[in-house]
């Protein structure tokens, strides 16, 4: 019998460790070729790692809320065969220090300080996205010796500096670091989380690993980001006209749903392209104009929480193809199927807040995007209409839109028109577009 080592993979770019959530199977099971056997969870999504070989595990090496690093061995399992192996060949090695454009994938930037000369030494460790954080708040090395790393043998996770930025205000200024100073508009200022009392009967529910990375982003958004949002009432009778004309034969024809998504969607690519500076994102004082259309979706998770897939190059897509995309994001996103690179590079989002019968709402910008548009709930309501024969009163399905969009680089006429751009795509539809 041989012996093989099951390595984690590598999980997309800019993902350097991942954290076990729970094993499938325990030492001494049998696993056949393709089985999950291990949840992992990333700074991004919860995914299962699959056996490449079929055989016996017979050691793991990595337990429950460990940390591995990609490429990390985390079992041994015992397969047919002499000596040892390992998918060692198949699994590309993490680059020692991401570059820029990965930092700003990973991390994006909580505010951007002077050039930082923090050098820390071998005594220690640090991955590089804790020390890209690190140096980038001047946080010196007796500072990060100070804090308490709730990783595995103590080690500081992205969480704990993070935790620890946050908070530094509120701490004694340590004499080897210099206060960091704000040289561009992204600059934010972090105020102490508040105490709140607690009374007798009170339920203390701590926040998942998914809640605290969902917070922490929305107040980072909040910092950065001067929120502007502008709303308008769009009459989208003949979207639902056609929708009910084509799904069931959509359904038939593809095994899949048709739902409203994919022509919003649409709507919104062909609004992007009529705006292309909505589809930016800030880096200090520059404007990076993104060459791709990607468009994040919003998903609510089966606990409550919130995840954003990724639909690549929607510009490229039909229609069809919108919605196979969609469905198959949404599918995956709530049976925790995702992978990494699928909440990666987003360049513009929609929230479907109607899907919960609100009609409008005021959505967060994630960054680094600088636009959001949430649709609300489609309702029937008596409207107005001009006819060649005067005006007349007839029942009409009606939808909010709001978009909320980061003054700092997006005017109000710029974020208006865009608006009113999607607006008009969407009341003008075709009820002869082929599906």
């Amino acid at each position: 019998m041989a012996e093989y080592k099951l390595l984690l993979p590598s999980m997309g770019e800019g993902v350097m460790e991942a954290t076990i959530i729970t094993w499938l199977f325990n030492e001494g099971d049998n696993v056949k070729e393709d089985d999950s056997v291990v949840e992992i969870a990333t700074d991004k999504v919860d995914s299962d790692v699959p056996t490449p070989v079929s055989g016996k595990i017979v050691k793991i090496l990595k337990q429950k809320d460990e940390v591995a690093k990609v490429g990390e061995a985390i079992a041994i399992l015992e397969i047919e065969g002499e000596g040892t192996a390992s998918e060692e060949a198949k699994t590309e090695a993490p680059a020692t220090t991401p570059d820029a454009e990965t930092l700003k994938t990973i991390e994006e930037p909580l505010q951007t300080v002077a050039a930082s000369n923090v050098e820390f030494s071998g005594d220690l460790y640090l991955s590089p996205l804790v020390k890209s954080i690190a140096q980038q708040e001047n946080i010196s090395e007796t500072e990060l010796k100070s804090i308490k790393g709730s990783g595995l043998e103590g080690r500081i996770t992205k969480e704990d500096i993070l935790a620890y930025v946050a908070n530094r205000g509120s701490r004694p200024a340590q004499q080897s670091a210099p206060a960091p100073v704000a040289t561009t508009p992204q600059a934010a200022v972090s105020a102490p989380a508040a105490t709140v009392p607690v009374s007798a009967g009170d339920e203390i529910i701590p926040m998942d690993r998914m809640r605290k990375i969902i917070a922490e982003n929305m107040v980072k958004a909040k910092q950065i980001a001067p929120h502007v949002t502008s709303f308008i009432e769009t009459d989208v009778t003949n979207v639902v006209k056609w929708r009910n004309k084509n799904k069931a034969i959509f359904e038939k024809r593809e095994g899949e749903k048709l739902t409203f998504m994919p022509i919003f969607v649409k709507a919104v690519v062909k609004a992007i392209q009529d705006f292309p500076m909505i589809n930016v994102s800030v880096s200090g004082e520059n404007i990076i104009k993104k060459k791709n259309i990607n468009i994040g979706m919003a998903t609510a998770l089966p606990d409550g929480n919130l995840i954003v897939p990724v639909i690549k190059n929607a510009d490229q897509l039909s229609l069809s193809g919108l919605a196979k995309a969609i469905n198959d994001l949404a599918y995956r996103a709530r049976n925790k199927k995702l992978r990494p690179e699928d909440t990666q590079g987003a360049t513009y989002t929609i929230s479907n807040v109607g899907s919960f019968g609100n009609l409008m709402g005021t959505p967060i910008i994630p960054q680094p995007q600088v636009a959001i548009l949430a649709i609300g709930a489609i309702v029937k309501k008596p409207a107005v209409l001009e006819t060649k024969d005067g005006d007349v009163i007839a029942i009409r399905n009606l939808m909010f839109m709001s978009h909320s969009y980061d003054h700092r680089v997006v005017d109000g006429s710029l974020g208006g028109m865009m608006l009113k751009h999607v607006h008009d795509y969407l009341e003008n539809w075709d009820l002869n577009t082929e599906i």
